[in-house]
């Protein structure tokens, strides 16, 4: 079996579960337009625990309901695609961090990454 790397890049948004966007979850909002701008793929994940610009601890550990965990929205892609979809979170006005990693995508069987068109 061959397996072929391609350069690419992680997107990471980090927002509370509780961030809504026109009466709809943030962390959905984001996913919906990756998937309507094309881009290769997005994963929601839940945190057990966390804490932001607010210093206040969300945690799940408490004998009642958390409200408002951590969520991270990541989305992987080849260079031009992600950083066009950037202007995106300035329209949602995201005020959780987001942050821009290189990675490489891993193809196995040497089956090519999308290519940027």
């Amino acid at each position: 079996m061959t397996t072929t790397t391609v350069p690419g890049i992680r997107l990471t948004v980090l927002v509370g579960e509780d961030d809504m966007w026109h009466h709809k979850p943030l962390f959905a909002e984001i996913v919906h337009r990756a998937h309507r701008a094309g881009l290769a793929g997005a994963s929601v994940f839940r945190g057990v625990e966390g804490f932001g610009a607010t210093s206040l601890i969300h945690t799940s550990r408490l004998l009642s309901l958390s409200e408002d965990l951590p969520v991270a929205v990541v989305i992987v892609d080849t260079e031009r695609r992600v950083r066009d979809f950037l202007p995106q979170l300035d329209e949602l006005a995201v005020e959780g961090l987001v942050t821009v990693d290189h990675c490489e995508i891993v193809c196995p069987g040497g089956h090519d990454a999308k290519e940027s068109s």
